[in-house]
């Protein structure tokens, strides 16, 4: 079972394709290692020959295997316009997985909270057609060169909104999402009012019982930032759990991303661990009591003392410890 907290107030099945298969009728992630082999896509994180000038971050950039968006001198997605199903960075990839594991097959509402180049939404509406989604990405300038450079498909309902999560959450009506992502930064860190136990109570708001929290959060092997966001999450009314992470980022090997998987209702992890072993990116799942172990004693974060994730690496850099 995923961790169980208690909470401090009331408040598909997955189909696995294989390395390079065909995924004209798939219902699923796209196992393609080709891309994944260039660690500066692998992990977001710049190499120096691939650095754009200062002036010209949040541009979008072209090559054979498809296109990759930048902000804030970084990558923030990578599309394939001809395969919706090639996740190419780890931690996009161990979200779909989670998104196929967690939730039962067919159309869902969801929620996203940050966009950079919609590659989820458009993952879901590829896997599950039809599905409303609402999108949060306050940087309409990028939206609108995504969507003239990367068209939606047609009949798509995505719906992208120029509000911040802090701004664009508390409007959304209570349970009308089966699935929440969070993955939003501003120069390269989670913004400090989306970590906190109060935002999180938004979420849990607008989440149906069944429904599913996953989010991407950057942090030091040390893992402090991970700790009290995941406690939040937990006091929030979010109590079953589990983090999902490539195998060096879960020892605190070095700097790296993880995905909170949060829900008020209980789930299998196992079927969460068998899904992640088809990750293009040899990752694993933390749970129970291991996930206990890390969150022990962990203060979530409130709005009188709320930060924002640690400062990223400098680009062409890991930091390790």
């Amino acid at each position: 079972m995923p961790l169980l907290c208690r909470p401090q107030h009331d408040n598909g099945r997955l189909r696995h394709l294989t390395p390079y298969q065909d995924s004209e009728n798939s219902n699923s992630v796209n196992l393609r290692t080709d891309l994944s082999d260039d660690l500066s896509t692998l992990y977001g994180v710049l190499m120096p020959d691939s650095t754009p000038d200062e002036d010209n971050l949040g541009q979008i950039v072209h090559s054979p295997d498809g296109v990759t968006v930048w902000r804030d001198g970084r990558h923030q997605s990578f599309v394939d316009p001809d395969d919706p199903t090639h996740l190419a960075f780890e931690y996009i990839a161990q979200m779909g997985l989670a998104v196929d594991t967690m939730l039962p097959p067919g159309r869902i509402t969801a929620t996203h909270i940050g966009g950079a180049g919609l590659t989820l939404p458009r993952y879901v509406e590829h896997t599950r057609p039809g599905s409303p989604q609402i999108v949060l990405e306050p940087d309409q300038q990028l939206t609108d060169q995504v969507r003239r450079t990367l068209p939606l498909p047609r009949g798509h309902r995505i719906r992208v909104r120029a509000q911040t999560g802090q701004v664009g959450v508390p409007l959304l009506a209570d349970n009308s999402a089966d699935l929440i992502v969070l993955d939003a930064y501003d120069g390269g860190r989670v913004p400090a009012d989306l970590g906190t136990v109060d935002f999180f109570g938004h979420l849990a708001r607008v989440l149906r019982p069944a429904g599913v929290l996953v989010a991407n959060i950057a942090d030091e092997p040390a893992r402090r930032y991970l700790g009290r966001v995941t406690a939040g999450a937990c006091a929030a009314g979010l109590p079953h759990l589990a983090i999902i992470a490539t195998h060096d980022v879960l020892k605190g090997r070095r700097f790296g991303n993880t995905v909170l998987v949060a829900s008020a209702s209980p789930y299998d992890v196992d079927d969460l661990r068998r899904a992640i072993t088809r990750c293009p990116h040899p990752s694993g799942v933390r749970a129970g009591a291991d996930l206990d172990r890390w969150v022990r004693g962990a203060r979530p974060f409130t709005t009188e003392d709320a930060e924002p994730s640690p400062e990223p690496p400098a680009t062409g850099t890991w930091r390790t410890r």
